[in-house]
């Protein structure tokens, strides 16, 4: 009877043990499909997570796109044209304090080779393709009567190598030299340097003998740099200023306009509306051939004129900058201000996101 007894003892603990190993089998089964449930889960948000990343960059995206937009354009009042001008080796040079300097080398025939090749139909194709795959627009029109050359260029020498460029900052921050002269560079050998600020400030660096020729756009400050004596006529040409491309200056502002200027009848109607409304307003202040431009677009009884005493009373709403194009550019945006500038220029600021090397 007793071994019985410890016989079902042993079997009722042998039922219990194989019962709980059960138990915590179908325990551990159900904790991993429970861990596989929530990998499958977690596997099934992160589509969402990536969504959101997305969106968020999207987002930043977005809030770093530049606001800042074309309101008015291609009036007949705002063409920009191009001019090249050879330096006169024999100009009355002066320095900063208006002395005359004597001794000023000036490299004639490297000036002429880059003239001869700017005026070529190979570079003024490039220069009419320039920007047009990126933005879908052309950034700069060459003037069909305007003048060419079929003239065989020189490959460069020692004495001719070096050719120094005096221009404006439209041409250099909208990427067209950086996009023409290696080509020139690269195929005759010389190196040309480029001194880039507004145009006042680049016929002035040709005035002191630092300059070989120069590259600008502001007519009346061509000629005042003719009439003085500081070009010439380059063999094979009929006058000093070789006028052979042009674009357009465009009226830029916030794109909520508060002015109203993109439907004013004309560019001079949409200046009146900026200075009645003393809406903010970037000038270049620098005396360039866009700022000469501008000033020439306000009602005149405001009497603006490139003077920054001119603007005195009207510093509330006009920040005369004395500043080039993208820097202006950059102030324009920040401040939601309106702002004259090259269209070139412009397209590449917006195409960067308001970033200007």
């Amino acid at each position: 009877m007793k071994k019985f007894m410890i016989l079902l003892l042993a079997l009722a603990m042998s039922t219990f043990i194989f019962t709980g190993c059960g138990d915590s089998n179908r325990n551990t089964s159900q904790t991993e499909d429970s861990a596989s449930d929530e990998t499958a889960d977690a596997a099934e948000e992160e589509p969402a997570a990536d969504a959101e990343s997305e969106e968020s960059e999207a987002a930043e995206e977005e809030s770093a796109a530049v606001d800042l937009s074309i309101l008015y354009e291609e009036d007949d009042s705002m063409i920009n044209n191009y001019s090249l001008l050879a330096v006169n080796p024999d100009a009355p040079f002066v320095d900063a304090n208006g002395e005359s300097v004597s001794d000023v080398a000036i490299n004639t025939a490297g000036a002429k080779a880059l003239t001869d090749w700017m005026l070529s139909e190979e570079a003024k194709t490039a220069a009419a393709d320039f920007g047009f795959e990126e933005y879908g627009e052309h950034l700069f029109y060459v003037i069909e009567d305007g003048p060419s050359s079929e003239a065989e260029i020189p490959v460069a020498t020692d004495e001719t190598k070096n050719i120094r460029m005096s221009t404006t900052t439209s041409v250099n921050d909208s990427g067209l030299l950086t996009y023409l002269i290696p080509m020139f560079e690269e195929a005759y050998g010389y190196t040309v340097e480029i001194f880039s600020a507004g145009t006042g400030k680049a016929i002035a660096n040709a005035e002191f003998g630092n300059a070989d020729l120069i590259m600008v756009h502001s007519e009346s400050q061509e000629k005042e740099f003719v009439d003085a004596g500081f070009s010439m006529v380059l063999d094979g040409y009929e006058s000093e200023r070789l006028t052979f491309l042009y674009n357009y200056f465009v009226l830029c502002g916030p794109s909520s306009d508060p002015a109203e200027v993109a439907s004013a009848p004309s560019v001079l109607d949409a200046f009146k509306l900026i200075a009645d409304g003393k809406y903010p307003f970037v000038s270049r202040g620098d005396e360039s051939g866009t700022h000469t431009m501008e000033v020439s677009l306000w009602p005149e009884d405001l009497g603006i004129t490139t003077d920054a005493a001119s603007v005195e009373d009207y510093t509330d709403w006009y920040v005369f900058s004395n500043a080039g194009m993208g820097t202006c550019l950059t102030m324009a945006e920040e401040k939601g201000a309106y702002i004259l500038s090259d269209k070139a220029t412009f397209l590449t600021f917006k195409e960067n996101n308001g970033v200007m090397e």
